[in-house]
């Protein structure tokens, strides 16, 4: 085991030429937009629609997660390189970090260990700019909206009180979530109630994650709805002649980027919006984008699979025409423990019986995955307070529902730790056919596509919608969005919409409160419970335990 920090490890590794990377998936050079020499974009026209369908796209996601997450971007990147040492052309796509969560709870979020994207600093810090470019495309409208507010000429009507955009910064910032704006005096605007979400919570990243072409990106920036006039319009972006000048601030926002691995293979990190609030996978161009220069595409998708790979299922890859061939389902021992009922205290203490206890939670994982027709593969997550005792059981306990257990040991090993767990999906890709297919029809009722989510993959009884929820879907159906895809915003720590209720509660409703509506993105986001888009920072940051010295080489960033 390494005793080196995860940047330690990343600062340590001598870096391949971008444009070697480049060529492991036969880009010419030229092609490429370069960022310095570690660091490119890719043009669209890399893309090829047919090549997409002749290969692997594999998903890795989770069970129901600790605070401290299962490791599923470890897992992932280590997968990429085991699989690329079996002899599979491999390519890791991944989610860019968001700056909330890197100087709040996570302190990076590029892998670990031996299993990391690199350069690791900038990944996680501005990368290529694209969180920057969607925050300013986001407040352009939010700043155009206002000024129509007050304009003489060109005033819409628009009913400030049902405005629904709001502005976006990319930090958890817990006093922006309800502001008021325009004080001060008639040059200074018109006085109404505001408030910001995070970055990744913004439309414009869903936007960005569900676009194909930039003439839909700017399609999509059109649609995007604002609110209503006095007399009870519907105003959208495209009213406001907002969408072209959106997408110049997106025109290289839209380009998937790529890095290399630890072991020098390629990867692919593109968009980033959260799984608990917005739809929380990577863009539909980089997955497409992989697809088209490796055999094999390795994927992540946030949270649990009840949150990210649902999404990632029923509404990307239903958009985009792709199938994936293998589910990975991460576990970690701590994670069983947790759901068994140890303390948080206690999560490193070996606890067989806890772990017996807690395997239900995967369990109903792994039903939830083969209900969309894809065979799972559990990967254990290995953790040095892991016993054998507990690791056979998980083992022994898949086997007895037909699906392979492989501990995953590329933190501490890299792609060589990951080889049994390569061959394992390789196994299920080859020979267990997946015919993948949507839970929910889109053309479906508003209240039924939430049910069925509710039902097949949280457990729960039924769904109660709140007064504020119902007028939300009167207001849904008057606008004709009724066919539009559903992205719950829901608590990651539980099945349910309580974060109490661990393991797999049964007994339960779900309650939605209310209903946001995102045009453009084309889903809408029943919020369950007291889910914010905005989220506040620890008692002790990240960021606390980061410095920089005089050379600008960055410590405590992982």
């Amino acid at each position: 085991m390494t005793h080196l920090s995860d940047l330690e490890i990343a600062q340590q590794t001598e870096l391949a030429h971008i444009n070697t990377i480049a060529g492991k998936l036969n880009i010419d050079s030229d092609k490429l937009e370069h960022y310095g020499k570690y660091k490119a974009k890719l043009p669209l026209d890399l893309i090829d629609e047919e090549k997409i369908k002749q290969n692997n796209l594999i998903l890795v996601t989770a069970l129901t997660p600790t605070p401290a997450g299962e490791g599923k971007t470890t897992v992932s990147i280590g997968l990429t390189e085991g699989l690329n040492k079996i002899g599979k052309k491999t390519t890791v796509v991944l989610r860019e970090p968001s700056l909330g969560p890197v100087f709040g709870i996570k302190g990076g979020a590029a892998g670990g260990g031996y299993s990391q994207v690199v350069p690791m600093e900038d990944i996680n810090l501005h990368f290529t700019g694209d969180f920057n470019a969607v925050e300013k495309a986001n407040n352009l409208l939010a700043a155009l909206i206002d000024n129509n507010l007050q304009s003489k000429t060109q005033n819409l009507n628009l009913d400030g009180r049902t405005i629904a955009w709001k502005r976006v910064i990319d930090m958890n910032d817990r006093v922006l979530r309800q502001i008021t704006i325009g004080l001060g005096g008639t040059a200074n605007g018109i006085p109404r109630a505001d408030g910001f979400n995070i970055t990744p919570a913004s439309e414009v990243m869903a936007i960005l994650c569900m676009a194909t072409n930039f003439s839909e990106l700017k399609k999509r920036l059109g649609d995007i709805f604002i609110g209503f006039t006095f007399d009870k319009k519907p105003i959208f972006a495209r009213d406001l002649m907002a969408e072209n000048a959106m997408a110049i601030l997106l025109k290289d926002a839209i380009k998937p980027n790529l890095v290399q691995t630890l072991e020098k293979n390629p990867a692919i990190i593109h968009g980033g919006p959260f799984a608990n609030i917005a739809q929380g996978t990577n863009t539909i161009i980089a997955t497409k984008m992989g697809l088209s220069l490796s055999n094999y595409v390795v994927t992540e998708a946030g949270f649990g699979a009840d949150l990210g790979a649902e999404k990632f299922l029923n509404i990307k890859c239903a958009f985009a025409g792709l199938s994936p061939k293998c589910v990975v389902l991460v576990v970690t021992i701590r994670a069983l423990r947790h759901h068994g009922g140890s303390p948080k205290e206690e999560y490193n203490t070996p606890n067989v019986d806890r772990v017996a206890n807690g395997f239900v939670n995967l369990e109903k994982h792994i039903e939830n995955i083969r209900k969309f027709n894809i065979e799972p593969v559990v990967a254990i997550n290995t953790f040095v307070s892991d016993t054998d005792e507990e690791t056979q059981l998980v083992i022994d306990k898949c086997a007895a529902l037909g699906v392979q257990a492989v501990p995953s040991k590329g933190w501490a090993e890299g792609g060589f730790g990951t080889q049994d767990l390569a061959k394992a999906v390789v196994d299920v890709v080859e020979n267990k056919a997946a015919n993948f297919k949507p839970l929910y029809n889109w053309k479906s009722l508003v209240k039924e596509k939430i049910e069925t989510i509710a039902k097949e993959i949280y457990g729960a009884d039924g769904v109660d919608f709140d007064k504020k929820a119902e007028l939300n879907l009167r207001r849904i159906d008057s606008l004709g969005f009724n066919d539009f895809a559903i992205c719950m915003a829901k608590t990651q720590k539980s099945f349910s919409d309580n974060d109490k209720l661990i393991g797999r509660p049964t007994g339960f409703r779900v309650t939605v409160r209310e209903i946001e509506i995102a045009a453009g993105a084309q889903f809408l986001i029943p919020i369950l419970g007291k889910m914010m888009r905005m989220p506040g920072l620890p008692a002790t940051p990240a960021s606390e335990n980061m410095s920089i010295d005089d050379n600008g080489t960055i410590s405590g960033l992982s």
